[in-house]
């Protein structure tokens, strides 16, 4: 009896030595990356257990302004240092003779790290190319200097780079043939968005060193720069963005107190954004909030800006001679206009003056000619459709501008028999809705002679050794352009705005570069007063190299008009050119 139980005993302890067994080499061999419903990496855990690593970059691509400065991120040379110095001896005394730091800030900082850790915290020394040098000459064991990848609490041209996140929902429903990690970031908002296929990371770039079980270094174990795995990642996207331009202008913005609104500047030869601000500002604590909405790319109604359309059609239909004159003592509906009494205008003052009763009579009789004039003549400038870069990239259909709506003239085609809202929607009221960023590429169209194209943010995509990913062209909108001869009588009349002693822009006229535009304000909610105030042009008015929308949404009559902000930008331009 005593043998079969001592039999049972070694059965059972054979039969769990086996389980134990078969458990360890089904961890070691088979689950060794994904243990556990938590799927732990079991092999990253290990090398971690006995391994310092300090993140150099998350391997995401990164973007440039056009002259290849970074945007939202500094690349600064550093001083790294891991903790396991404080058990060593080393030339601390050297190392902060080179940075001009005392010893004991070193010795302290590396006392109260358990992690490696880049030297200054939140506002690390700066290291010049020589300091660089002499440091990673000394090979010493926890101690160098790298290039580290810092990012700001606020991005210039915030909403038109755009958020991430690390949605794993969102991951698997873009991406469900990819395994993405957990801490993988991808695009939600902007160009973070529209070219988040180039921007994945392949993989991080970090510093790791081997620590024994104190952890003290394992020497004869060097410190490793682990890259990812294929040398041509991040990629860089550069934009069409002047860093510098746009800090100012983001600034002017600002300190002329524009809390919803903003500007865009677009370089008219290369049809390039160059600058675009958009208030609410970015709250990076809140990606989602107001502050996320691109402004200029949202559409609202542009008012007088609008009868630039209305110009156009009135020139190629003839509609108003030169001799003509149109009484603008009265408003659209006939009677008397008792805040703006103008008295007998002609066309072109009428256009400098931005006198409703004149497109308010000249849109009522091209109408009878032709119904869908302005839709015809809109589309003709741009303001209806996208205006942002689209196009085929390696057959994938790619659009540059996120969200960017599209604009409209009528909500409903019934209106157009109706000749009072012929009249309000002729003078950019009633239905009509356009972005600041159309506005802008109009101005730009006209300024060209008549050539529509569409509008960048990004010139090219590059590899990490600065070979071209892809460039981007030109590239011309679709549908019929206005007549050369037509343009040049708008560019004319954009002109008289400004030179016009009583025109809406005859603050700019002496500015040191002659400019044209409209002036536009529309009646947003009319119980509540608010308004919507443009300023839209473009500079030098004989060799344009600048299209210019400054706006200011839902304000009041007390608020200023958008002149002055224009007049800042064109000030800054000029004194850039200068330079």
């Amino acid at each position: 009896m005593k043998k079969k139980r001592m039999r049972m005993l070694a059965i059972v302890l054979a039969t769990l030595m086996l389980m134990l067994i078969g458990r360890l080499a089904y961890i070691q061999l088979v689950s060794t990356e994904s243990f556990s419903k938590h799927d732990v990496n079991l092999i990253e855990a290990s090398v971690n257990q006995r391994s310092q690593i300090l993140k150099i970059d998350d391997g995401r691509g990164k973007f440039y302004d056009r002259n290849g400065e970074p945007l939202a991120h500094e690349e600064i040379p550093t001083l790294v240092l891991f903790p396991f110095l404080n058990k060593m001896t080393w030339p601390i005394d050297e190392i902060a003779s080179i940075i001009g730091r005392p010893e004991s800030e070193l010795k302290r900082a590396i006392a109260e790290s358990d992690e490696p850790f880049v030297f200054g915290g939140d506002k690390p020394i700066e290291l010049t190319a020589s300091q660089s040098k002499a440091i990673n000459e000394m090979k010493i064991p926890g101690v160098f200097a790298v290039k580290e990848k810092l990012y700001h609490d606020q991005t210039p041209a915030a909403q038109l780079i755009g958020t991430t996140n690390i949605s794993d929902a969102e991951k698997k429903k873009r991406y469900p043939d990819m395994e993405l990690a957990a801490e993988t970031k991808i695009g939600n908002t902007g160009l973070q968005r529209t070219f988040d296929e180039f921007l994945l990371s392949a993989g991080e770039s970090k510093l790791v060193f081997h620590v024994d079980a104190t952890g003290g270094p394992m020497f004869g174990v060097d410190v490793k720069y682990v890259e990812p795995a294929n040398p041509l990642y991040p990629v860089k996207v550069i934009t069409t963005i002047d860093k510098e331009i746009q800090e100012k202008a983001e600034k002017l913005v600002d300190e002329r107190g524009i809390k919803k609104g903003g500007l865009v500047l677009i370089d008219i030869e290369k049809s390039e954004i160059v600058a675009m601000v958009s208030r609410p500002a970015l709250d990076i604590k809140d990606p989602n909030g107001e502050g996320a909405i691109n402004m200029m790319l949202t559409q609202t109604s542009p008012g007088s800006v609008f009868k630039t359309v209305t110009a156009a059609a009135a020139i190629d239909y003839e509609a108003a001679s030169p001799t003509r004159t149109f009484n603008c003592n009265l408003t659209i509906k006939g009677k008397t206009d008792k805040q703006r009494e103008l008295g007998m205008l002609n066309f072109e003052n009428s256009f400098a003056q931005s006198c409703n009763r004149t497109f308010a009579e000249l849109s009522q009789e091209i109408a009878v000619k032709d119904p869908d004039y302005l839709d015809k003549y809109a589309k003709m400038l741009g303001l209806i459709g996208e205006s942002g870069w689209q196009g085929d990239v390696y057959h994938t259909a790619v659009t540059q501008l996120y969200h960017e709506q599209k604009g409209k003239v009528w909500h409903d085609d019934d209106l157009k028999k109706d000749p009072e809202m012929i009249a309000q929607t002729a003078i950019g009221q009633q239905d009509v809705q356009t972005t600041p960023l159309a506005i802008a590429n109009m101005m730009a169209t006209i300024a060209r002679g008549g050539k529509k194209e569409q509008v960048k943010a990004v010139s090219k995509v590059e590899f990490n050794n600065s070979t071209t990913v892809v460039s981007f062209p030109n590239q011309s909108m679709d549908g019929n352009s206005l007549s050369p001869y037509t343009t040049m009588k708008l560019q004319h009349l954009l002109r008289k705005v400004v030179t016009e002693e009583k025109g809406t822009g005859a603050s700019l006229k002496d500015l040191p570069v002659e400019v044209a535009g409209k002036s536009g304000t529309a009646q947003m909610e009319t119980e509540k007063g608010e308004l919507n105030k443009w300023f839209a042009g473009y500079f030098p008015y004989k060799n344009p190299k600048y299209a210019l929308v400054t706006v200011s949404f839902e304000t009041n009559e007390n608020s200023t008009s958008m002149t002055p902000l224009f007049s800042d930008i064109v000030k800054l331009m000029y004194s850039k050119d200068q330079d």
